[in-house]
């Protein structure tokens, strides 16, 4: 059975509609290990010898990768900052030939909730620019990294969805978890 490790970066999943509905419906899914990481570090402090080599290992114990998270400002949240320069510094130029190069060829799947409609992320939207233009650095960490990227899941006017809504967004969810799950993967460097 394929492992599929999702991690939640949210400041306050308590406080959450629509990425708690996402994260619950994850939850369920046989095969699936969803980790709050804000839970696991609530002071946003993560240690790269320490707390980060937990978090290495959860990598390399994957065979996919999930990041779910509200865009916030046309970012992601701080704690998913901490995050990546914690664990992947550590596995990429702390400790490169025995966890970076590891993971790579691990798939990456995002998987955000953004405030506004669809439409308000284009040139001529309120936005002005594309949620893949908003992703660019995550792109270019996945690249960096070697991790083949996935298209992305988004629920968009994520703050305005009803319960009938929210319902339709977690099976979308859980769709789009399954086909990532079933997509073939590009071997890891100890499997070639």
């Amino acid at each position: 059975m394929t492992k599929t490790l999702l991690l939640m970066f949210h400041r306050d999943i308590e406080k959450s509609v629509a990425n708690a509905a996402l994260f619950r419906a994850a939850q369920g899914m046989e095969g699936v290990t969803a980790i709050d990481v804000q839970a696991r570090y609530p002071d946003g402090q993560i240690d790269m010898f320490t707390d980060a080599a937990a978090d290495a290992q959860l990598l390399l114990g994957a065979d996919r990768i999930v990041l779910q998270f509200p865009v916030q400002w046309y970012a992601t949240p701080s704690i998913l900052k901490a995050w990546q320069d914690a664990v992947l510094t550590r596995m990429y130029y702390v400790f490169p030939q025995d966890e970076g190069e590891r993971l790579a060829g691990t798939p990456l799947m995002v998987a955000a909730t953004l405030g506004n409609q669809a439409e308000a992320y284009t040139r001529s939207g309120q936005n002005h620019y594309s949620v893949d233009e908003i992703f660019t650095p995550l792109k270019a960490m996945a690249h960096r990294c070697g991790l083949p990227w996935h298209t992305p899941h988004l629920t968009f006017s994520a703050d305005k969805l009803d319960d009938t809504a929210l319902a339709a967004a977690a099976q979308s969810y859980t769709r789009a978890l399954q086909a990532f799950i079933a997509t073939p993967r590009v071997a890891k460097m100890e499997e070639v």
